[in-house]
């Protein structure tokens, strides 16, 4: 089966005949710079793996361009498991871009659910709320978006009339979950990526058929998966192996059965010959009044080897809270170690995607470069 480059425009009619078993999917932006490269290395002229659907091509957090497979057997049981979850299907509104699988998956369920998903163009988030007209709404959102909605009093009132608010792409900060609950916004924290068809762990229990292990990084498991990297079997083979998924990331279960995801195990920093996780300082500093969002990163030291830094967004630039009360916050909930030496302010994060922080731009942040 051929590989069909699509643009976002498309993605509707050409997902459901993928679906149905028709040419699989490969979804780009128009808008993209890095479209045509991406395009180039998925090889489109090459056929997928059998009962592949839809290809998603990323960048990778190294720049290296990897595709990952899924099949509709993926895409379909990660959907039905979702909408079981959430309480039954219902019209999705499309604000992430289509080329993401959290987008794809927006797309995927409104079609299983016979409804034609709402999509945001250039009209306000309410806007596009009240041309809703399924009897159940749901709607995908990275935590940045949740944040600039709930400072929006037609926003927030439009979140409110949602059955759910699914929300992933990055960790999302204790702080803003209470918040939004608070408002009375139905929201759920998900966990999952690419090669999990999107979220399969929502509010840290895995959805129907998901199994989860830890083993020092998180594994995952059950019909969700892909079935592996696009004209790379080796890569595959590692990462796919028995029947598990073995991701990057660090985590624990807690006694009463969820996840909790502490982070990137290549993410952690090793300062003076102590490990710190920088999920662990983002908690912490974004528990603090004042603070709306934190990256923690590495920098290099010749005293420390490495030495924590910050990045900080206050929720009012004019006004933002005091380093040595972040720094105070830190020390007295992680120890001295995992206290940022370099904290600096700015008005937005570095991105790299829906809702995930380009680190390395952080770092050129923090270096002044």
């Amino acid at each position: 089966m051929l590989l069909t480059p699509v643009d976002n425009s498309e993605i509707v009619t050409a997902l459901a005949a993928a679906l149905e078993g028709g040419p699989a999917v490969l979804p780009l932006s128009a808008t993209d710079p890095q479209a045509s490269r991406l395009r180039a290395a998925m090889a489109p002229e090459k056929p997928v793996l059998a009962g592949t659907a839809v290809v998603v091509a990323t960048s990778g957090s190294t720049g290296a361009a990897k595709g990952v497979e899924l099949s509709a057997a993926a895409l379909t049981a990660s959907a039905t498991a979702t909408h079981a979850r959430l309480g039954g299907p219902g019209q999705w509104l499309l604000t992430l871009p289509a080329h993401h699988i959290a987008g794809v998956q927006v797309v995927v369920r409104s079609l299983l659910a016979g409804l034609p998903p709402v999509i945001r163009g250039t009209q306000t988030f309410a806007e596009a709320v009240a041309s809703m007209t399924g009897p159940r709404r749901y709607t995908s959102l990275v935590p940045t978006q949740l944040l600039r909605l709930l400072d929006d009093p037609e926003g927030l009132d439009a979140l409110r009339s949602f059955d759910a608010v699914l929300l992933g792409g990055a960790a999302t900060p204790g702080p803003l979950l209470t918040r939004a609950r608070a408002a009375g916004v139905t929201v759920s924290t998900t966990y999952g990526m690419s090669e999990t068809a999107g979220g399969c762990v929502y509010d840290g229990r895995p959805l129907d058929g998901v199994r989860v292990r830890v083993s020092g990084t998180v594994h995952l498991a059950g019909p969700v998966l892909a079935s592996g990297y696009r004209l790379d079997p080796a890569a595959t083979a590692e990462a796919f192996a028995d029947g598990w998924f073995r991701t990057t990331d660090l985590g624990e279960l807690r006694p009463d059965g969820t996840l909790h995801v502490l982070g990137r195990a290549d993410f952690m920093i090793n300062t003076g010959g102590v490990k710190v996780a920088p999920a662990a300082v983002e908690d912490v500093l974004t528990a603090q009044p004042g603070v709306a969002e934190a990256c923690v990163v590495d920098l290099p030291s010749e005293e420390w080897g490495q030495l924590v830094a910050a990045a900080v967004v206050p929720t009012d630039p004019a006004n933002p809270p005091e380093v040595s009360t972040l720094r105070a916050a830190v020390r007295e909930r992680l120890g001295g170690p995992a206290v940022p030496k370099i904290v600096r302010f700015s008005d937005h994060l570095p991105s790299r995607g829906p809702g995930k922080v380009d680190r390395n731009g952080v770092r050129d942040l923090l270096l002044g470069t």
